[in-house]
């Protein structure tokens, strides 16, 4: 035994020892490695067609200010005689013959109103102070014009002659809600217009005369003057844009009013469209649904699901986080989400039926998506880890889109809603289409602030979030 012990000390004392482990034999010979420059194969530049990465302060503005560029000098804030076509440098009463000078765009549509709320946070977000000047210029006509022109209207809303009359005189949500959510949002950030007698035409049509369906949802195709139903398209219709058209003001008097009232009713709007609309297996909304109709056909319009999370982010930012359904709203607006991320297009936009990857990519929609979204990561109601750099592609494609002169390019033009995929997917498109403005300039100034607040650069070669700054 002795003599087997001697001979194992041997041997261990004949290996060479690093410290006071066992060295380990030489491996094998391995056949010869790639060269330098083939081993770094995975970092070679990517021929992108848009830009790969987080534009900064300075890209971003830089298209905004063309897109002002062109709107402050296609939409004048102006009057003139519809005779003689003579400009009105200052109107005393209401005279019937006066209206607004014509421009590429009209300053009472509903689509302005969005275009007035996205010059205010182009304001914010750049400093420059022509973007609020835009709105706030454009917001004191209005104003003028109501307190000359709404009583003569409300003596008579069937013969009075208003450059403004379909906002004096509310039929549709399109009359009034998205301008008045301009309204309320400009008064809350102490714009000095009064809007005394703005709010209160445009938030009480919302509020209280707007046709609804037995629960209170906002709804199309009630009754008409005649007393029939009106056809649009057929009676007891929801269109997903309304949530857009009416919510936001009805969360917005919340705001101002203090009513818990406007509270309850934003979020039970929210949610009763959503149990009727929402399909939690796609992710996405359908865009109409006729209250009583057996079945439906699931028609997954883009820009009807901008309207929608636009929506939701907007209540989410005055809602009380106490309220009994904010966290149902903040549930659903993560639950949407998470559905479009699945669909964006690989060079960062969605398609006009999202889920129909053969219809064509469109603008409007992925720029109210970008908007929302980027809002929805500088307030904590998305990982900034994954919905930042899907914010950000968004951005840099929508940004794609706005030509030189301003135009934004591949919008949809207006869209009623139907039962079939062809009428979707052969609607035009248009840089006269009035959708496309206001969400480009939202996205970008939300854009603006999602980069100043987060970090988010190239890592092994992806866009990834890289913390707070």
């Amino acid at each position: 035994m002795k003599t087997k012990h001697l001979l194992m000390a041997a041997v261990i004392a004949a290996l060479p020892l690093s410290g006071h482990v066992l060295a380990q034999h030489a491996p094998p010979p391995q056949e010869k490695g790639p060269n330098t420059a083939d081993a770094m194969l995975h970092a070679l530049d990517v021929s992108y067609p848009n830009p790969y990465r987080a534009m900064d302060e300075a890209a971003v503005k830089a298209v905004l200010d063309r897109v002002f560029a062109y709107l402050d000098a296609v939409t004048p804030a102006a009057l003139i005689n519809k005779n003689s076509h003579a400009p009105i440098a200052k109107l005393e009463r209401a005279d019937p013959d006066a209206v607004l000078q014509p421009g590429d765009f009209r300053l009472t549509s509903y689509e302005w109103g969005v275009t007035y709320a996205g010059m205010l946070a182009a304001g914010r977000a750049t400093g420059d102070r022509r973007y609020t000047d835009y709105t706030v210029k454009r917001h004191q006509l209005l104003a003028d014009l109501t307190r000359l022109y709404l009583p003569a209207v409300k003596a008579d809303q069937q013969n009075a002659q208003a450059p403004i009359k379909s906002f004096l005189n509310p039929h549709a949500l399109d009359d009034a809600g998205a301008l008045c959510m301009s309204f309320l949002k400009a008064q809350q950030a102490g714009v000095k217009v009064d809007y005394s007698q703005l709010v209160p035409v445009c938030s009480s049509f919302v509020t209280e005369k707007e046709y609804r369906l037995k629960d209170g949802t906002l709804a199309r195709g009630g009754p008409g003057a005649d007393g029939k139903p009106k056809m649009r398209p057929l009676p007891d219709t929801l269109w997903l844009d309304d949530m857009f058209m009416g919510v936001p003001t009805i969360a917005l008097m919340g705001k101002q009013t203090g009513n818990a009232k406007y509270y309850d009713d934003a979020a039970r709007q929210v949610l009763q469209f959503s149990r009727r609309m929402f399909n939690p297996q796609l992710g996405i909304y359908m865009h109409g649904y006729v209250e009583g109709m057996r079945d439906h056909p699931e028609l997954h319009w883009a820009r009807a699901n901008g309207w929608a999370l636009m929506a939701m982010v907007e209540v989410l930012d005055v809602l009380p986080k106490n309220h009994p359904q904010y966290r149902a709203v903040e549930t659903q607006f993560r639950a949407h989400a998470n559905g479009l991320a699945k669909y964006q297009h690989k060079d960062g936009l969605w398609h006009q039926l999202i889920d129909r990857p053969d219809s064509y990519l469109e603008t409007s929609a992925t720029a109210i998506y970008t908007y929302a979204i980027a809002r929805g990561v500088n307030r904590g109601y998305l990982d900034q880890q994954m919905f930042g750099p899907m914010a950000n592609l968004a951005w840099n494609a929508v940004a794609g889109k706005v030509n030189a002169r301003g135009e934004v390019e591949g919008v949809c033009v207006g869209t009623g809603m139907a039962f079939d995929p062809a009428f979707y997917y052969y609607r035009p498109v248009s840089t006269k289409a009035a959708h496309g403005y206001g969400p480009v300039l939202l996205a970008g100034a939300e854009i603006i602030e999602m980069n100043k607040k987060f970090k988010f650069g190239l890592n092994d070669s992806g866009l990834m979030y890289q913390g707070a700054r």
